[in-house]
């Protein structure tokens, strides 16, 4: 077996042959068995597969999109599971984007923040506010609610919102460490909740406890978003920009700035680097990704209340970015999926068939024990595995490879790619 892995591992031709069956075979499953999950996970498996082989980072993205944005919908679409497919997609793709954002802030710059859920509250109130007859009662001027195309004003609008309060949080908070740093976020997001809990007096801003109904949905020329397979793009297309920058900040300046600080705070502000301006910047960062999924998330739902934003979804992003491993960008991405999948999917399938093998009398499994509500204690029972046995996470953070001879001719090969060593060295 070892053996016949180095082969595949050497030969491209080898490799995009085993690929392109592979993926071929998972889009006929699905295409044919609409109802499958095992096939719809398969496909979407095909995205891993990708990642280890050694074809270049633009073979493997123009491989990914094409699998995502054509052959995943059309293959769901044949049936009458292709909305609830696309549903899983989307939010796996939400929580994605919040998982990459908190990575920046735990993974990379180090700061354990418990309260990361805050702003993605933040960017769904935002817009939720104003795309409802709710910004009518504080608001002097306008009518509300505004129309569906001021949904994509509100992806910038709701980045700048988040990451405002994300610096506001960072101010005072960044005067604490570690454990205690952790506390205080955690304080933050309760606080958050609580009080779009408590706003509806004496001036009525968000409706409290009762939430924000109808929310407009988006609108682009003149087509209204009204189904999961339509939100599946907005988010597939927030995703691929959101990767890319993420990327890119890691091997800039102030990435390498964050994972200094994220090894000894001592021995870089002794080599004369501030920690205050990193820090900030990383929250800002990591909450204005959150702060736009709010958006997103607000304008599919259609309905915003503070029940969906408690402290167990922040911890849920937390296990995402410890499962796929901390500063790694592709263990991330893995992390979160795999939680999304499990959460929504999985647990769910899992649970309806036990009731049915019930149901027949071949097997009896009390309620209280089933998979889908026993969520939390698989969640523990996976973290505990991997503390133990993985700590690094499922896919480990990889620090770059350098050619000395490349290096000094100013032509780096990077582990992931090839860059230009003074733009990602020097020019940051």
């Amino acid at each position: 077996m070892k053996k016949w892995l180095n082969v595949l591992e050497k030969n491209k031709r080898l490799q995009a042959t085993v690929i392109g069956v592979y993926i071929a075979t998972t889009f006929i499953s699905l295409y044919l068995a609409q109802k499958s999950v095992v096939a719809f996970l398969l496909l979407l498996s095909s995205l891993l597969f990708l990642y280890f082989t050694s074809f270049s980072n633009r073979v493997k993205w123009v491989i990914g999109i094409l699998v995502l944005s054509v052959l995943l919908p059309l293959a769901a679409s044949q049936g009458e599971a292709y909305q609830s497919y696309m549903e899983v997609a989307t939010l796996v793709g939400i929580y994605i984007a919040m998982a990459l954002g908190l990575n920046i802030v735990v993974g990379l710059a180090g700061l354990l923040d418990l309260g990361f859920v805050a702003f993605f509250a933040i960017g769904a109130y935002t817009y939720g506010i104003f795309a409802t007859a709710q910004a009518n009662n504080f608001m002097p001027f306008g009518k509300y609610p505004l129309s569906g195309e001021s949904f994509w004003i509100f992806l910038i609008i709701g980045c700048i919102v988040a990451a405002i309060f994300g610096v506001l949080l960072g101010i005072p908070v960044l005067r604490v460490k570690g454990d205690y740093l952790a506390i205080v976020t955690l304080g933050f997001g309760e606080i958050i909740r609580i009080i779009f809990n408590n706003l509806d007096k004496p001036v009525n801003i968000t409706n409290g406890a009762m939430g924000l109904a109808s929310v407009q949905p988006p609108k682009l020329f003149g087509i209204e978003f009204m189904y999961p397979s339509q939100f599946y793009y907005v988010v597939l297309v927030i995703l691929m920009h959101t990767i890319f920058i993420v990327r890119r900040l890691e091997y800039s300046k102030i990435g390498r700035a964050w994972k200094a600080m994220r090894e000894n705070e001592i021995a870089e502000q002794a080599t004369a680097i501030p920690l205050l301006r990193p820090q900030l910047m990383a929250l800002a960062v990591g909450a204005s990704l959150s702060g736009m999924m709010g958006v997103v998330f607000a304008a599919k739902q259609t309905f915003v209340d503070p029940t969906s934003f408690t402290l167990l979804e922040s911890i849920t992003i937390l296990v995402m970015v410890i499962l796929g491993g901390m500063g790694s960008v592709p263990g991330v991405i893995l992390g979160a999926a795999l939680v999304t999948i499990l959460n929504l999917q999985v647990l769910t399938e899992l649970t309806n068939w036990l009731n049915q093998l019930s149901l027949s009398g071949v097997v009896h499994i009390p309620d209280a024990l089933s998979p889908a509500k026993m969520q939390r204690f698989i969640f523990g029972l996976i973290l505990i595995v991997f503390a133990l046995y993985r700590p690094q996470g499922l896919l480990p953070a990889k620090n770059p490879r350098f050619d000395e001879k490349e290096l000094k001719s100013g032509v780096t090969n990077v582990a992931d790619g090839k860059e230009g060593a003074k733009g990602v060295y020097f020019n940051g």
